[in-house]
């Protein structure tokens, strides 16, 4: 049976102008069944193409494209295909990068990376939630990769948005979920059922390198995590300390130095609290990281989030000597580069610090941007040079 969906004017337009979400709140569905394909048309009935339909998301639809779709099990498997393809020749001093980037490799609801030998995913809508859905991406990522292992990495919140039933995340194929990946000539322990999302921050890798390209003296990671800029500082000859507020993860990063050889101090603390009295005491570090968790979930904690970037660099600047470096970050989408810009050099300002871009950065270029779709674009990375 094929189901029809209508959509208001403001819904079209938004598809007409390139993007492929259309909200609740611009749809007209009736009895349709959850991670439905069904066709789009507009209020005049002008068919504007195919969508997965979600029953329970504020996303209802998310567009497949212009095309019929009357296989989807079969489409996964080429645009899988296609998405593999599209990273060869682009990633690089790696065995560890993203595979499928949901809307971007257009495959709207999968996440998939690949950690060395082994293949983590998750699954963030009704449709691709479906069993002969599942069965295409797991033997895709076979055929093509013949990973040792298949981990699913399940997010519970996202489930409940989406009305699905609990899942736990487990191996879907092989014996184990760790192995050891490596980038940009550093290791690291891997274990795809800890850790945060499919289990690393693979986007933050090209950053990495260039931030160990401007190392020097005395370095300081904030929100360190498992070490990712730490390490790369360390392997460039910094003398570094780590700042994290889990045990857990500063216990992997830890692992991760002892694996490649460094000695790196690691401190547990809550990083606010530590750069304030860090900086009241006078401290300096010739190079500072700061990357901290998405601030603004929504739009509704833009102020909030502008908030707390503003205090970190402010007291990171303030830590800084002339001629040091600040490597600062952002991944909230609602913080714009604009937006992100502006908070830094008003924090530069307030610090009595002459600052310069040396580089302004986003994601590796595994997380691609689909250019009509500013949510794929949510990495910022600005390298500076302090006087």
């Amino acid at each position: 049976m094929t189901y029809t969906v209508h959509i208001s004017r403001r819904g079209a337009k938004r598809l007409t102008d390139g993007h492929v979400w259309v909200y609740r709140s611009d749809i007209s569905a009736h009895a349709i069944p959850p991670g439905a394909l069904v066709s789009v048309a507009d209020d005049r009935g002008k068919r504007l193409g195919t969508a997965l339909y979600s029953s329970s998301s504020q996303i209802a639809i998310r567009m497949l494209g212009k095309e019929p779709v009357t296989d989807l099990p079969a489409l996964l498997r080429e645009r899988i295909g296609a998405a593999l393809a599209y990273r060869e020749g682009l990633v690089e001093s790696t065995d560890a990068y993203r595979l499928v980037f949901s809307e971007a490799d257009f495959l709207p609801g999968l996440i998939a990376d690949k950690y060395n030998d082994i293949v983590s995913f998750q699954i963030l809508t009704q449709a691709i939630d479906a069993e002969a859905a599942r069965a295409a991406i797991v033997s895709r990522f076979e055929e093509s990769l013949k990973p040792k292992s298949i981990v699913e990495r399940v997010d519970p919140r996202v489930r409940e948005l989406e009305q699905l039933p609990p899942r736990a995340s487990g191996l879907l194929a092989g014996e184990t979920s760790k192995t050891v990946f490596t980038m940009n000539g550093v290791r690291f322990h891997f274990d795809a059922l800890e850790g945060q999302k499919t289990g690393a921050f693979l986007d933050q890798r090209e950053n990495y390198a260039a931030a160990a390209r401007c190392a020097r003296g005395d370095a300081l990671d904030v929100f360190c995590y498992q070490g990712g800029f730490a390490l790369h500082l360390a392997k460039a000859g910094a003398r570094v300390t780590g700042v994290d507020s889990s045990r857990p993860a500063l216990e992997v990063a830890d692992q991760n130095a002892a694996l490649n050889g460094r000695e790196i101090e690691w401190i547990e603390g809550n990083a606010f609290d530590l750069l304030k009295d860090y900086a009241a005491a006078g401290r300096q570090y010739d190079t500072i990281v700061l990357d901290p968790p998405a601030f603004a979930k929504s739009r509704t904690h833009l102020a909030t989030a502008l908030r707390g970037y503003k205090e970190l660099n402010l007291r990171a600047l303030k830590m800084l000597p002339p001629g040091g470096r600040l490597v600062t970050c952002s991944c909230s989408f609602h913080v714009n580069e604009a937006d992100f810009l502006a908070i830094v050099a008003e924090a530069a300002r307030d610090a009595h610090r002459a600052v310069r871009v040396v580089e302004r950065r986003g994601q590796a270029k595994d997380h691609p941007v689909l250019l009509t779709v500013p949510e794929t674009n949510y990495l910022k990375c600005l390298i500076l040079a302090v006087s």
